[in-house]
């Protein structure tokens, strides 16, 4: 691929020839291979996948990528990844429940594996603008602490302690912080089926800020924190939509040509949907993205919302 089409512009010769392991490729894990150019065949960089999964080896390496069978939930399959990548994108998200509840395993398993020989030059972990908590609809920068409601949330507080803890053995080590993942091409990314079955959304006076992040952008902001990103560092990984919830099914309700969702109070929604749908209506916050474009020098393709549903 010619540097002037590549995601990220040209990099330096010291970069290249890299070994980046990706743990957890899911749909942005493949998009993260692509954008790393793992199907160019020009060798720059080798992309290798973590996978739990034998059935999915032959997928992996028609993407491009070479796949090492191992499992985060058990650690005896992890021996293999010691000393083997230079750079390292953790994307696999903690086990539903876990004990104690705010613990992830995984992410632990992982650091053990790594610290075994030597040490990636960089890893990029993705949490969730989750660990916050609850804001009240305030702007909200990488430096506020942190006080994740759920359980959920705790074990991403726990991940990237454990991340940090890492870093501190010497791997240049970023977090990305990452609310809301959209794209028309990913399997429900997109509101369209909420809006069928005529969902609710909270009354504008009840309604909370929500932010989100094009799963296309979200994988180059991975690639540039592996080789932009400073130590020990967060980063929002968010576009700059600022909209409340029910703004933002309105919005994908008109491009679609769909009626908009019905408006309900807290009270009304709390009898019509679920106990984790109604977890994403009970905390507000905007992201602060300035890090995001000023340090990692990211031009997001999809700037708002707007523009990424309607391509």
């Amino acid at each position: 691929m010619p540097s002037n089409l590549h995601p990220l512009g040209a990099l330096p010769a010291r970069f290249r020839r890299q070994r980046v392991l990706i743990v957890g490729c899911g749909d942005v894990g493949l998009r993260v291979a692509r954008a790393l150019g793992a199907a160019s065949g020009q060798g720059r960089r080798q992309v290798l996948a973590l996978t739990s999964s034998p059935t999915r080896t032959g997928a992996l390496r028609a993407a491009g990528i070479t796949p090492l069978v191992g499992d985060l939930d058990r650690p005896a399959t992890l021996a293999r990844l010691a000393g083997l990548a230079t750079r390292v994108v953790h994307l696999a998200p903690p086990p539903g429940s876990a004990t104690p509840a705010w613990l992830d395993p995984r992410s632990t398993a992982l650091a053990r594996a790594l610290r075994r020989r030597t040490l990636p030059q960089s890893l990029v972990y993705a949490s969730t603008s989750g660990v916050y908590g609850d804001c009240a609809g305030q702007w909200v920068a990488e430096t506020r602490p942190l006080r994740p409601a759920t359980a959920r949330a705790q074990r991403r507080v726990n991940a990237e302690r454990a991340m940090r803890h890492l870093g501190r053995a010497g791997v240049r080590v970023s977090i990305l912080r990452v609310p809301g993942i959209y794209a028309p091409d990913r399997e429900g990314g997109t509101p369209r089926e909420r809006l069928l079955r005529g969902a609710p959304v909270l009354c504008a006076e009840e309604d909370v800020y929500t932010n989100h992040i094009h799963a296309d952008d979200l994988a180059r902001a991975c690639v540039a924190a592996l080789w932009r990103g400073a130590a020990q560092r967060a980063y929002h990984a968010s576009d700059a939509s600022e909209l409340k919830m029910g703004d933002y099914f309105d919005l994908a309700a008109d491009l679609y040509g769909l009626p908009r969702p019905p408006r309900v109070t807290r009270e009304q929604a709390g009898q019509l949907l679920t106990p984790l749908q109604l977890s994403f209506m009970s905390e507000s916050r905007r992201l602060v993205t300035e890090r995001l474009t000023r340090e990692l020098r990211l031009r997001l393709r999809y700037p708002t919302v707007r523009e990424g549903l309607a391509g």
